[in-house]
């Protein structure tokens, strides 16, 4: 048996060529035919690795040193950009990320349909021009350090938080709001959240700025209904941050790693904040989801309103709707817009920006698509194009069952993440749709994230 055939076991120095990057930024290659997962490698490059696990169907190692540089690397601008893992692909030029997004869409439909993945309708991702500071969201955990009160995300592959005084990708507000508010909680000596003892008050910073408006929403999550000096809290937020008009509190004790429980208490200013995109502008209320980057959604939604080719006399369905920012954007251009959401918050928000705006061809409803979509039908409301931004996690497959049922003329599938985008369109492609065009957009520069829109018709 020759040496490099013999069982690998952690610890091993393996020597490799990257292939291609994976979906989450790694870099890939092959050793003795088993695909072998780098962090920090890129494709074209040859490293030196240290196996960390290896598993029965993959190998997992660290590099050690790089053998063989690939002319795409740079060096990452951000000083803690490899202690913090918010951002995997600043170590790669911009153009680069681009390039290498498109093919992570490519490999995803290679993987999980019958396609050929070298003859998709597959176009170029469309990036941005300055692709830093666009984050218009920050959700970041607290602790406590001594005396000191941290707010940042947890560390690549631990449970250390990293204070993070400055990011690159966040709106330079959201960080200076939340370093204010961290101050104030430290001044006042409010309670924070201790997850290790499961004690404490304050567990999470959440801040939306508007790019248009520049004002901030600050939304504390706590543990419970009670905050200690709670209007000196308020007072003091008030006098430091005035660019701050939206001040919530967001209930969640759970043992939980999801940010928002279910009741928010509105504590000072305004309920919403204001967004605005194109010609449309959109209040959000603390838990609506609304997309992090504002200069790409305008590209991203432009292109879903051109790719669903609307006449003015299209039945359009607005499935996960959120606040309805995608059918709003096509109502101008479409017969009616029906759209859903299973939070009633949305719902609300939704309908309430399509009245401002004078838009009264959509309807916005609580519920899901696949309880909505069949009792429409029965009162003889069919869609002719079905929009879709589902969560990362993908379409439900009741929903999915529902749309081969209904054959819309067309279906507009909004993805945030290609893997569970090509399961959801290879099911459909198997009951009567095909692939008319797969564009990647650029959302969040740095990471290795990758929206993609998909528009499917009738065979």
């Amino acid at each position: 048996m020759k040496a490099n055939e013999m069982k690998l076991k952690a610890g091993d120095i393996i020597r490799l060529p990257i292939k291609r990057l994976g979906i989450n930024g790694e870099g890939i290659g092959f050793y003795n035919k088993k695909v072998t997962f780098v962090p920090g490698a890129l494709p074209g490059e040859e490293v030196i690795a240290k196996v960390t696990k290896p598993l029965p169907n993959r190998i997992e190692a660290e590099m050690v040193t790089i053998k063989k540089r690939s002319e795409d690397r740079v060096k990452p601008p951000c000083p803690i950009y490899e202690q913090c893992g918010g951002c995997q692909l600043q170590h790669l030029s911009y153009e680069a990320q681009l390039r290498e997004k498109k093919d992570i869409v490519r490999q995803a439909f290679g993987r999980y349909t019958e396609l050929d993945a070298h003859h998709l309708p597959l176009k170029d991702t469309i990036g941005m021009e300055d692709p830093w500071y666009y984050r218009n969201k920050s959700q970041f955990q607290v602790a406590k350090k001594g005396a000191s009160v941290l707010a940042g995300l947890y560390g690549l592959g631990s449970h250390k938080l990293i204070d993070l005084t400055n990011c690159m990708v966040q709106h330079p507000q959201t960080t200076n709001v939340t370093n204010t508010v961290k101050k104030i909680l430290e001044d006042l000596n409010i309670s924070i959240y201790n997850e290790r003892k499961r004690s404490g008050i304050v567990r999470t910073i959440v801040t939306r700025v508007s790019f248009e408006t520049e004002k901030v929403q600050v939304v504390l999550i706590t543990t419970q209904h009670d905050i200690p000096k709670k209007d000196v809290l308020i007072k003091e937020m008030k006098k430091r941050l005035p660019e701050v008009t939206s001040i919530l509190q967001n209930i969640n004790g759970q043992k939980t790693s999801v940010i928002f429980g279910d009741e928010t208490i509105h504590l000072e200013g305004d309920h919403t904040i204001q967004e605005t995109l194109g010609d449309l502008s959109f209040e959000l209320s603390a838990r609506a989801f609304f997309q992090l980057n504002p200069v790409q959604t305008v590209k991203l939604y432009n292109e879903a309103r051109r790719t669903a080719k609307l006449t003015g006399e299209e039945k359009v369905v607005d499935a996960y709707c959120g606040v309805g920012t995608i059918g709003l954007w096509l109502a101008e251009r479409a017969g009616e817009v029906r759209g859903m959401d299973v939070i009633e918050e949305s719902i609300e928000d939704a309908n309430e920006n399509a009245a401002r705006h004078g838009i009264k061809n959509a309807l916005y409803v609580t519920g899901k698509a696949e309880d909505l979509l069949p009792k429409w039908l029965k009162e003889g409301w069919k869609p002719d194009v079905i929009v879709v931004d589902p969560p990362r996690t993908g379409c439900d497959m009741t929903f999915l069952k529902t749309v081969a049922k209904i054959q819309p003329r067309r279906m507009v599938y909004v993805s945030c993440n290609p893997s569970t985008l090509a399961k959801d369109v290879d099911y459909l492609l198997k009951r009567g749709f095909k692939i008319e065009r797969l564009q990647p957009v650029d959302m969040f520069p740095h990471t290795s994230h990758i929206e993609v829109i998909a528009t499917l018709v009738k065979k």
